[in-house]
């Protein structure tokens, strides 16, 4: 194993122990009991207990040398489902900043592709002669093509008139929120509830859990599936040549030959599908309806787990197990020893902090010039970094 990639594994890991040894400080300072509060974050986090209290139908119980344990696997279902928006998210942030985009603009594509799969799901129902599988595929299909469509919009203004992806996402992003609220309060609205929702979608649309009462579906291997596909995408097609060519520097790679602004298009709309299917899952899933706030923070929680996943598909995919399981512990140990959930955000905020900090020094040397050899080094080591 080579340093470039020694290095890769280790500074996350060392940015996740510095957030859980500054939350454990902040939970000693307050005056609550440390060692009980993070044994019941890591029960919230994956499941696992001693094997004590009372069975249940979701719980397995396992020897495992002298030691005697559960696993309860509504509990683990439960870290998984907030799993899988973040992996979406997180690949939709990374790949934007593959190509030198950084789109905070995931909360907005996810937004749109919830509400294009509420409205397409309502209209499922008519379709009573197709099969359900069917069905969800084109569902979950439309949410995608909402999402990328919100997303090239960005693309479109920063290939044709020099917008900066961050305004225009950020904008969009407000546009998006405000156009699903004043729907779903209005033409949309569904007439049998005060809340601001849409009508519940058929239930031959819907994703059936994957562990009885857990929101855990079979959304998870979709994103698993996408994990592979921008793995292959980015190492293994011309257009992820072109993402990596345009991210390393606009100017050379236009010189090169390459289509700077029809691979921005295509980088932001590829990004905001991967946001929408997010949505989408979200509907079909879990809520069974657009709900206003269905995005939650998943959007912008996904540029802490690009960041933190180092842009690999592997790195993202660590990264998101990583914040599901810390939010549905943080969730699981206020439950259990009152210790507030906010725990999670100090962790999740030192996380970021060092991440940020590193892509600074990054953004930093690329700013000196460098010898020809050297930045050719340096395209090698991002080649073979691990997937």
């Amino acid at each position: 194993m080579n340093r470039t990639v020694l290095g890769n594994i280790l500074r996350p890991l060392l940015s996740v122990l510095a957030g859980l040894l500054l939350a454990g400080i902040l939970i000693q300072a307050s005056g609550y009991n440390v060692p009980a509060a993070y044994s019941a974050l890591w029960t919230g986090a994956t499941g696992l207990r001693s094997a004590t209290g009372t069975p249940s139908p979701t719980t397995l119980f396992f020897h495992l040398g002298g030691w005697s344990g559960a696993l309860n696997l509504f509990v683990l279902a439960q870290s998984l489902a907030r799993v899988t928006p973040l992996l979406l998210t997180g690949l939709a942030v990374a790949l934007g900043l593959r190509a030198g985009l950084f789109n905070i603009g995931a909360q907005g594509q996810m937004t749109c592709g919830a509400l294009a799969a509420a409205i397409a799901g309502q209209a499922g129902g008519a379709l009573t002669g197709t099969p359900s599988l069917l069905k969800i595929g084109l569902i979950l299909l439309l949410g995608g093509a909402a999402g990328a469509l919100w997303g090239a919009l960005s693309g479109l203004l920063k290939a044709a008139r020099g917008v900066h992806e961050v305004l225009s996402t950020i904008m969009l992003n407000y546009i998006a929120a405000n156009l699903a609220g004043y729907l779903v309060t209005h033409s949309l609205k569904d007439p049998h509830s005060m809340a601001a929702q849409t009508g519940r979608i058929a239930p031959s649309t819907w994703l059936p859990p994957l562990v009885p009462g857990s929101n855990l579906t079979a959304g998870l291997f979709l994103a698993l599936i996408a994990v592979l596909l921008y793995a292959f995408l980015m190492r293994r097609t011309a257009l992820g040549y072109e993402i990596r060519a345009v991210g390393l520097g606009a100017e050379a790679a236009q010189a090169a030959g390459t289509p700077v602004g029809r691979t921005l298009v295509t980088t932001l709309a590829l990004s905001g599908a991967l946001a929408g299917l997010a949505g989408a899952i979200e509907v079909l899933g879990i809520h069974h309806r657009y709900v206003q706030g269905i995005e939650g923070t998943y959007g912008f929680d996904g540029i802490a787990v690009a960041l933190l996943g180092n842009l690999q598909a592997g790195g993202v995919a660590a990264a998101a197990l990583f914040f599901g399981a810390l939010a549905n512990g943080a969730t699981f140990m206020q439950l259990q020893t009152d210790v507030p959930d906010s725990v999670a955000v100090v962790v999740q905020a030192v996380v970021i902090l060092f991440a940020g900090v590193r892509y600074a020094r990054v953004w930093w040397r690329r700013q000196k010039p460098q010898p020809a050899e050297e930045a050719v080094s340096e395209e090698r080591q991002r080649d073979y970094a691990p997937l």
